[in-house]
């Protein structure tokens, strides 16, 4: 078996890697030389553009590709472009974030021209990438059974993958696998805070471990904190920024879509967005009314002049 793999980003190359070492062939592409050099040295094929990756075929089974790129324009964008160079009953897998109603879309675009198009929703970062992923998977069944599950049972750990239904279906479940992990995150985070905060000198690190072994709150998410602490404990070197892939805000849209209720998730996502509001505007608009109302002090900043 042969997989095309566009985009060699970390998780790409993990997964090229990791097709590698079960031996399935790869080639690949991607705009950075650098990344097209590693896949060489792993023993893949790096060609210089898509239509060179797709026209020089070195099989005259179907064609597999396998897109690890971001989410939005431009996955949507290759996504038309390979389709160009394929033929009927080729197979294209989109194994990135995007979003499932793009996936949809995707699918359709593919089924016009007789190709079977698959969303993969990769968990396990880039260490499931390269040891053994969790994926859950939307496509057409048949075309899943008969092609493509020998390579997932290859590449995935055990019990790590999951059939899910129809198109879309496996980029939804990564959508709210997500919204899940922000939530789980969020209250490591405030746990740990209030522990920073307390009376008590912990050693953090410690208590990481301790919680991960044997606790109702051991996990994954546990031992990285563990690690994390063990490398800087006050964490003097990281600014409190914490970014949003977009996961989490589709979501949130899904939650109010179904009209359901879901606060933790929702106040994970809202606190992502506060910790990137360097102006801090609205809390200046707050800090100076209960001045106005109440005579309540202001700390002033210092203007450089």
């Amino acid at each position: 078996m042969e997989i095309n793999i566009i985009g060699l980003g970390k998780m790409g190359l993990n997964l090229a890697q990791n097709l590698i070492d079960n031996g399935i062939s790869v080639r690949g592409f991607d705009l950075d030389k650098t990344s097209s050099s590693k896949l060489a040295e792993m023993g893949g094929v790096s060609y210089e553009s898509i239509e060179t990756l797709l026209k020089k075929r070195t099989t005259s089974d179907l064609q597999i590709v396998w897109l690890m790129l971001p989410s939005g324009k431009i996955t949507n964008q290759t996504i038309e472009t390979v389709i160009s160079f394929l033929g009927k009953n080729d197979i294209i897998i989109d194994g990135g974030n995007s979003k499932y109603t793009d996936t949809q879309q995707n699918s359709k675009k593919s089924e016009k021209h007789g190709i079977h198009f698959f969303d993969v929703g990769t968990s396990g970062g880039v260490s499931g990438a390269r040891n053994g992923a969790c994926m859950m998977i939307g496509g057409t069944k048949e075309i899943f059974d008969s092609k493509l599950e020998p390579f997932f049972k290859k590449i995935c750990v055990e019990d790590g993958y999951l059939y899910c239904g129809e198109s879309g279906s496996g980029h939804y479940l990564k959508m709210i696998h997500n919204g899940i992990e922000y939530g789980m995150m969020q209250s490591i985070g405030e746990g740990f805070n209030i522990l920073h905060h307390s009376d008590f000198n912990y050693d953090l690190e410690k208590v990481a471990k301790v919680f991960n072994h044997g606790s109702v709150i051991r996990s994954w998410l546990m031992e990285l904190t563990e690690n994390l602490l063990s490398n800087d404990p006050k964490l003097s070197t990281i600014e409190g920024t914490i970014p949003s892939s977009g996961e989490g805000k589709w979501t949130i849209e899904e939650m109010l879509r179904l009209e359901l209720s879901a606060p933790v998730l929702t106040q994970s996502l809202l606190t992502r967005y506060s910790s990137m509001d360097e102006e801090k505007y609205g809390e200046k608009i707050i800090a100076s009314l209960r001045n106005q109302f109440g005579g309540h002090e202001i700390n002033k900043k210092e203007i450089k002049k």
